[in-house]
């Protein structure tokens, strides 16, 4: 339980921690304002839906029997596939349900510290013959590194945190092995075999873990130069 929790958390950081940035930094580029709109609205309504609901619609989905990834694989010539009941699949469709839910609000923070940079220096790097690569590694990236820092920083005091909501709404037991998390294995503890102490001993454990990665990364970041959270 301990080793899938870490797999899945680092997978997930991995991932979905750069997604946002690089997403934001592609929009920020996007000259057409309702153009902008569209995609901003797109990208932030799966946040807004539970993951009840998004784990529903993964299953039709990826339903063997009329789902509609199937359907075009057989389309191709290939074999249907149970994805939701395969080991080696499992992890990935966590981690990438997580990223279309997560990728379009995790941008908001890196777009408002976008916007707080002085316009003047894109003017300057404009005259100078700046491109818009040039231009995103030199002043935009640089600019938002605080930021980015910090929310590194935070986000590595949840790697034991390996999305409850998700798993539970995910996993069978078909995927027990490879899907079982601190969180679930806590929840099925306390809640279905009433054993409340093993539970809250699991919890503790947890967030302990959690409390030790916020201060050691924050420690490697200051002592690298970087802005730390305190």
């Amino acid at each position: 339980v301990f080793m899938n929790t870490l797999i899945i958390s680092l997978l997930t950081i991995a991932i979905t921690f750069p997604a946002p940035i690089i997403f934001a930094l592609m929009l920020n580029e996007v000259r057409n304002q309702r153009y902008k709109k569209v995609i901003q609205t797109i990208t932030y309504l799966p946040h807004f839906i539970s993951w009840v609901v998004l784990a529903g619609l993964l299953r039709t989905l990826l339903s063997p029997v009329n789902g509609v990834v199937n359907d075009l694989i057989v389309a191709f010539g290939g074999q249907k596939i149970s994805f939701l009941m395969e080991k080696d699949w499992f992890r990935p469709i966590v981690v990438m349900s997580s990223l279309w839910k997560n990728i379009g609000w995790g941008s908001i923070v890196y777009l408002a510290a976008i916007t707080g940079i002085d316009p003047t220096v894109y003017e300057a790097a404009d005259i100078d013959g700046a491109g818009r690569f040039r231009k995103i590694f030199s002043i935009t990236v640089p600019s938002i590194l605080p930021v980015i820092t910090i929310m590194f920083i935070l986000r590595m005091g949840e790697i034991m945190n390996g999305g409850f909501d998700q798993i539970v709404n995910l996993y069978n037991s078909f995927t027990y092995s490879v899907g079982d998390i601190l969180d679930t294995y806590a929840y099925r503890m306390g809640l279905e075999k009433n054993d409340y102490g093993y539970s809250t001993a699991i919890t503790l454990f947890k967030n302990i873990i959690g409390l030790g990665m916020v201060l050691l990364t924050n420690y490697i970041t200051k002592r690298l130069g970087g802005e730390g959270v305190y």
